[in-house]
């Protein structure tokens, strides 16, 4: 028998309660709590009630989290360290993005300064 593992759709809120987490990600409620001993992406604050209140991030770090441990089945630290690269590598991507948006804008700030040279040059 398998599992489907496809993630389902997240309601458009703020915060989220743990029966709430639990029935859009499928898991038991003491699963998710040992979940957040082990890994640091899921960090839900504490209400006034002293109640677990989950954002959206948190419930896309616990199906990722599902899909490593029960999908491609790796072990808690294996997906700790899969975690760690896959936070680097978005990481580098930004960084490379940034740096491209930069270099763009400086070739067009270059390009308008030679303009200018030319045009008080033909003066």
């Amino acid at each position: 028998m398998r599992k489907d593992f496809s993630n389902p759709p997240i309601p458009d809120r703020m915060y989220f309660k743990i029966g709430e987490v639990c029935k859009i990600t499928g898991i038991k409620p003491y699963v998710l709590r040992y979940w957040e001993t082990e890994f640091d992406l899921i960090s839900p604050e504490k209400s006034k009630a002293n109640q677990r209140v989950y954002q959206r991030r948190d419930i896309e770090s616990v199906l990722l989290i599902k899909q490593l441990l029960w999908s491609e089945r790796y072990s808690i630290e294996g997906a700790r360290q899969k975690l760690k690269e896959l936070k680097r590598e978005q990481r580098s991507k930004r960084l490379s993005e940034t740096k491209s948006e930069a270099t763009l804008k400086l070739t067009k700030v270059k390009q308008e300064l030679k303009d200018l040279i030319r045009f008080i040059r033909s003066n």
